[in-house]
């Protein structure tokens, strides 16, 4: 199954530090990755190179965050894993969410849930609260209250996080604490109405998962499945997944962890990159690679990156470096406002032209989409062509919604969400109508009108 020459061929396309990662044959590996340094390749050899020392492929697990990072890590180690070990089979590979309803939905009479269960995605769990935020009347309040998605983050934080909501509120949302007493009873009532529908949302998931983890035989048998776990962007774990990966690998070898200290985003999940630095404590013994070779940018660039994580005394010493050589110093402008700042760029990009440079080889990067909403109309209005990338994910749209909402009544017509969300698309009804409509119904006959 193991082809030497392949394996010498692919080695050779590594740098020292990755190969040694990709190569590491103890029980845990903490793989430090500075930006640009590789590693997603260094993460996908270490595959090939599981594969190639015999380590049956479904009995290895890649674990990340988003769906896209997921598909594209399980592609580029199936197409690594095919030049080593080519009759080897697929690696089990996805989000922890997406895996967490793998796992849920096989235990799922041992956690006393009902095999067919229902998963609201975040936009459902939003309806769900939000009809039971109109139910409280809170909609009608004189007082400012928190609007479904507020509400949705502040308990995916309680959940995530493991801290009481009094903590969650006085941390991160303070100016809704003067509320806590009734978040607290939506937030139960939101508990009760799911288990009445028999659905859970991506929290229950990752809770559920957790019980099966730290359970004396179910965690014993589920953890004996793999030999090796991988995980991707650990640095962006919160505490409720890195009780998952502790008790997938309790008392065993064969975890092997990526990551940037510097490079934690997802902070308003509850993620924390205290988790990653804490990781030689949590799991003793480790052995650490750093990546520090840069294959993206420049060095003008990444002297500029040092400067600032040098300002880091809690992380993970890196000083990334990269054989590329020119670059332009990167510089940092302050514009009076954001409309100045829109001004500013199209100015840059303008001058750029006129240098020589085409406008498609230029960009533009934002934190989020609405950031750009100034600098597109600055854009029009100097005739300047562009393309906007990003947005809305297809399933997350309003019309898509609606009709997967339309698919579940007809699969279920006592889908109160579904109905909840199709009445108000009706002329004349809003949220306060379709809970009352909904009310007057539900006790003629517990169930949806027809």
């Amino acid at each position: 199954m193991f082809d030497e020459s392949n394996t010498r061929d692919w080695l050779a396309d590594l740098n020292a530090e990755q190969r040694g990662a990709a190569t590491y044959a103890g029980e845990t590996l903490l793989i430090l990755a500075g930006a640009g340094t590789g590693k997603t390749t260094t993460l996908c050899a270490r595959v090939a190179w599981l594969l190639g020392e015999g380590t049956p492929a479904d009995r290895i697990l890649l674990l990340t965050f988003t769906r896209r990072a997921a598909r594209e890590m399980v592609e580029r180690a199936r197409a690594l894993s095919e030049r080593v070990a080519p009759h080897a089979g697929p690696v089990h590979g996805g989000t922890f969410h997406s895996l967490a309803h793998r796992i849920v939905r096989m235990h799922a009479s041992s956690l006393g849930l009902d095999p067919g269960f229902g998963v609201l995605d975040a936009g459902d769990a939003a309806d769900l609260i939000d009809f039971l935020r109109e139910e409280h009347g809170r909609a009608e309040s004189r007082r400012r209250f928190p609007r479904a998605q507020t509400m949705l983050d502040i308990y995916s934080r309680t959940v995530n996080a493991q801290m009481p909501l009094l903590e969650v509120l006085a941390e991160s949302f303070p100016w809704c604490s003067e509320h806590l007493e009734a978040l607290a009873e939506i937030f139960r009532a939101y508990g009760v109405r799911k288990r009445r529908l028999g659905v859970l949302d991506l929290d229950d998931l990752l809770l559920y998962w957790r019980a099966l983890a730290a359970d004396a035989v179910l965690g014993s048998r589920i953890g004996d499945v793999f030999e090796h776990v991988l995980v991707d962007e650990y640095q962006d774990v919160n505490g409720l997944q890195v009780d998952i990966v502790r008790g997938l690998r309790a008392n065993r070898p064969g975890l092997t962890v990526v990551g940037d200290d510097f490079q934690a985003i997802y902070g308003f999940r509850a993620a924390s990159a205290r988790h990653i630095l804490d990781f030689p404590e949590q799991f003793p013994g480790a052995h650490t690679v750093t990546l520090e070779r840069n294959y993206r940018s420049t060095g003008p660039i990444l002297a500029v990156a040092n400067a600032v994580s040098a300002q880091d005394r809690r992380g993970f010493p890196k000083h990334l470096w990269s054989e590329r050589s020119g670059g332009v110093a990167p510089e940092l402008v302050f514009p009076r406002d954001e409309s100045a700042q829109a001004g500013e760029v199209c100015d840059r990009v303008i001058a750029a032209r006129e240098e020589g440079m085409e406008l498609r080889m230029q960009a533009v990067l934002f934190r989020t989409g609405h950031d750009s909403d100034l600098l597109e109309i600055e854009l029009t209005r100097r005739g300047i062509p562009y393309v906007k990338y990003g947005g809305l994910r297809y399933l997350d749209a309003a019309h898509v919604k609606d009709l997967i909402a339309l698919l579940r009544l007809a699969d279920n017509p006592s889908d109160e969400i579904s109905w909840f969300r199709w009445l108000q698309l009706l002329d004349g009804v809003g949220p306060i109508r379709a809970r009352r409509i909904l009310e007057a119904l539900r006790p003629a006959a517990e169930a949806a009108p027809e």
